[in-house]
């Protein structure tokens, strides 16, 4: 069934059986209130016959019954009670609604309380229904000496008769009940609708499945937070990558000991290393917004080793594109030069020319090829020789260098992330001088890894270890500030070391190592 329609008949029947109950309770306590009136009026009428002189005289006499009957009957049918009975102290009845049953003894009478002087209230079922009898005791004219007990006995309405007598009242209060009821339902369902965006509540409930098997089919980690920083979604791969199973928690809870932990970021351009369970991910954060409103934060995490099985791919297809366009550039000029050589005349030296260019990078490409047997290396080793050339910095490949494999822990995504931002950076700082000059060492297998780049570039402030905060850079462009972090972040995860020494003016050498030599 529609919304509405569920909201109007549910509320519809618990209106209903509001007014149905309440009505209930009503005759209830009405009936109750009868009962107290009755009792108080049983007991007064009572009194009054116990105290009338040619009751406590006659009482207990031959003739008593002509006396007393007579005056019963008048009071009864005066007070509108529905009987008076009078005993004398043996139990013998001198007066009650059926003559018949005067001068007959009632033994059950003789056990109640009033022969001992005592009055009281008492409720009972008889052959009319419930009735409310009060007992007085009849004392002689001087109250000295019991002569007798006085009963009166009222028969209370019932349930139907007081349903009768007050049925105007409650149709009143039904027709309000249920009308008000009726409109409020009206009003709550469409107010309902307009919460759940005209959405029925199986269309929510399949929403709400469609988006979860969305989010936990994705291979990357979601994870949602509110404004105030708890987590109110975990897609699985993000609990398995956090280890937090829990229904409830909170960034520091989740991320202790992480920078994600220590403070929640609202926005964030790119991604931002986090290392977790000796494992490195990729994080970033995306602000989320509700009318205009902070309603949290989106967290993508990333596993890095996945990243950089992407990352190895592209960058070859990176390095394959600068490569290319350097020595396109260089081939350029090369060709100019030969072609004005000829022009002049001068073949030999046209010819020594292209000789000797041939011969420089067909040793640079050998070198790199003999000492380092990763290829994607190889290919980022290539790219930024000729991105050196084209910038005009002396770029070497030390002769101790060697690449066998890669330290237990690292991939080729990692080296290429360290070297090629180490030796971006030299470069740039070689930029400001005449001569430039970088030399790269690299030494590595499964057990150890250890790469030194130095430049006699433009040197670095002291303090130097503020090159691998987070965002740091010396460059007013944006996007700068990362690359350095993220090889601190990869050293140290798998417990390396990165060392800097700068002196101003004369240039910068950064050492990595990782594992111990066993050579």
């Amino acid at each position: 069934m529609p919304l509405r329609t569920t909201m109007f008949l549910f509320s519809f029947v618990i209106v209903l059986f509001s007014i149905m109950t309440s009505g209930a309770i009503m005759i209830h306590n009405i009936a109750g209130a009868f009962e107290k009136e009755f009792g108080s009026r049983a007991i007064a009428i009572a009194r009054t016959v116990a105290q009338l002189e040619e009751v406590q005289t006659t009482v207990g006499t031959e003739k008593g019954f002509e006396v007393i009957q007579p005056i019963a009957e008048r009071v009864r049918l005066a007070t509108d009670v529905d009987y008076i009975v009078i005993f004398d102290m043996k139990g013998v009845r001198y007066s009650h609604p059926s003559e018949s049953r005067i001068g007959t003894i009632n033994e059950e009478i003789m056990k109640n309380a009033a022969y001992s002087q005592h009055e009281y209230i008492s409720k009972a079922f008889g052959v009319q229904g419930f009735s409310i009898r009060a007992f007085v005791p009849i004392m002689n004219p001087e109250a000295t000496r019991q002569v007798g007990v006085i009963t009166v006995g009222i028969i209370t309405p019932k349930w139907q008769h007081l349903v009768e007598e007050y049925q105007s009242d409650i149709y009143i209060s039904l027709f309000w009940g249920l009308l008000i009821g009726l409109v409020g339902s009206i009003l709550i369902a469409n107010h309902i609708k307009r919460q759940t965006l005209n959405l029925e509540p199986s269309e929510i409930a399949r929403i709400v499945e469609e988006r979860s098997a969305i989010m936990q089919a994705m291979d990357v980690g979601l994870l949602a937070t509110d404004g105030k920083g708890n987590i109110t979604y975990m897609n699985h791969l993000a609990r398995k990558y956090t280890h937090f199973f829990g229904k409830r928690g909170t960034l520091k809870e989740v991320f202790q000991n992480t920078w994600l932990g220590e403070e929640h970021i609202e926005k964030q351009d790119g991604y931002r290393p986090l290392s977790m369970f000796k494992q490195m991910y990729l994080v970033r954060i995306f602000p989320l917004k509700i009318h205009d409103k902070n309603a949290g934060s989106l967290i993508v995490i990333t596993d890095r080793k996945e990243a950089h099985t992407l990352a190895e791919e592209l960058t070859g297809v990176k390095t394959l594109v600068d490569t290319l366009r350097a020595q396109h550039h260089e081939f350029l000029n090369r060709l100019h030069s030969i072609a004005g050589l000829i022009q002049l005349n001068r073949n030999e030296e046209a010819i020594s020319l292209i000789l000797d260019e041939i011969t420089d990078e067909e040793s640079v490409f050998q070198k790199i090829k003999d000492k380092i047997q990763d290829y994607s290396i190889q290919g980022l080793l290539i790219g930024k020789f000729s991105r050196a050339k084209e910038l005009g910095v002396e770029l070497t490949l030390s002769d101790d260098s060697y690449l066998f494999d890669y330290v237990t822990g690292f991939s080729s995504g990692d080296l290429i992330t360290i070297i090629g931002n180490l030796l971006d950076n030299a470069m740039e700082a070689c930029l400001s001088k005449e001569e430039k000059f970088v030399d790269i060492l690299i030494q590595g297998d499964k057990h150890y890894l250890y790469i030194e780049v130095q430049d006699n570039g433009a040197g670095i402030q002291k303090p130097v270890e503020r090159i691998f905060d987070y965002g740091f850079t010396t460059k007013n462009k944006a996007g700068h500030g990362i690359g350095l972090a993220l090889v601190k972040q990869i050293v140290e995860s798998n417990h390396g070391t990165i060392q800097v020494f700068s002196e101003v003016g004369v240039g910068t050498t950064m050492i990595v190592q990782v594992g111990r030599n066993e050579q």
